[in-house]
């Protein structure tokens, strides 16, 4: 195993197992539920957006190491950014991991996240680390409805 992918893992595990922002927010604006079936991943993600700023972010949840450290990780990611420049996150993210194995793929504008451009390689861990993801797509629309995988 190379150097770099037991980075990638070790990165993984330490955020899963110490996830930042996994807590309630009292003074959210936005909110949704995400549930993976597949895999028993669920959240509550909390934003404050101001100004059209995600201000503050955090979650609730449980599930496995992949959902827990992309969520954690996504956290620390959109914090202070504009609206704008999460969902084009968001896009380059699904990008990523929904790219066919083996085509070229710069990952550099996701900077950290990048440490997730391995899990294309499992087709159904790939719902394990954009659950997160979809969950705050729907939170900053507005909408109510609990976001699945299925």
């Amino acid at each position: 195993m190379s150097d770099l992918r037991e980075l990638y893992q070790q990165v993984i595990l330490d955020h899963s197992r110490k996830p930042h922002n996994y807590h309630g927010m009292d003074n959210a604006n936005r909110q949704a539920e995400g549930h993976n079936p597949l895999c028993g991943d669920h959240l509550k993600l909390y934003l404050l957006v101001e100004d059209g700023v995600v201000r503050d972010v955090s979650f609730e949840g449980a599930g496995c190491a992949i959902f827990k450290a992309s969520a954690s990780m996504m956290t620390d990611s959109v914090k202070g950014k504009r609206v704008a420049e999460v969902e084009a996150l968001f896009e380059k993210f699904h990008e990523m991991l929904s790219r066919d194995i083996g085509k070229p793929f710069n990952s550099a504008p996701l900077g950290k996240l990048a440490v997730f451009s391995g899990v294309c390689e499992f087709p159904v861990r790939v719902k394990c680390a954009t659950l997160a993801w979809h969950t705050l797509h729907s939170a900053i629309e507005g909408k109510q409805d609990s976001v699945t995988t299925e």
